[in-house]
């Protein structure tokens, strides 16, 4: 079937189910953290170890993400979909109240997730709509073990072990 109808489209993809990540970076006019819910991201590459992620073009974030030279991806459990809320929207006190660390990039790393990797941008690249980001993992953590966020057909789901 010709790909014609993007609500159709839309819905077709909605049926792989996805991992929620938040992904983070330093503004480098501002020194403010930056940060978006993405569902985009993927890894790349373990010799050496790289992984992406695409955002929007009209991404308000986006000029920051490309005038860093370094992001951070933040893994979510299935209990943080407040997070994942908090970062999906425009809100610009996203920020406010939440504790996160910084590692050698200053890229922020937020608490209690699954897993988090600091990336040091290496290309970016055209992608339709969006901007793809490829970025070499300098380091991680995996400071929990819980079930994981999903997003399948439009909605938020967990695994349960």
């Amino acid at each position: 079937m010709p790909v014609s109808d993007d609500r159709l489209f839309r819905d077709a993809l909605g049926r792989f189910a996805t991992g929620i990540t938040v992904i983070t970076c330093r503004d480098p006019q501002t020194d403010q953290p930056q940060g978006f819910t993405a569902n985009s991201f993927s890894s790349l590459s373990l010799d050496p170890p790289l992984v992406l992620f695409s955002l929007r073009k009209q991404a308000q974030c986006l000029p920051a993400f490309l005038g860093s030279e370094a992001f951070a991806v933040n893994i979510l459990a299935e209990d943080q979909v407040d997070l994942s809320a908090r970062f999906a929207s425009s809100d610009p006190g996203r920020w406010e109240g939440l504790e996160h660390q910084t590692w050698s990039t200053g890229a922020p790393i937020l608490p209690d997730m699954l897993a988090s990797f600091e990336c040091r941008t290496v290309s970016t690249h055209e992608g339709g709509d969006h901007v793809i980001f490829i970025g070499q993992v300098l380091a991680l953590s995996m400071p929990r073990e819980a079930p994981p966020l999903l997003y399948f057909r439009g909605a938020y789901h967990g695994v349960k072990p």
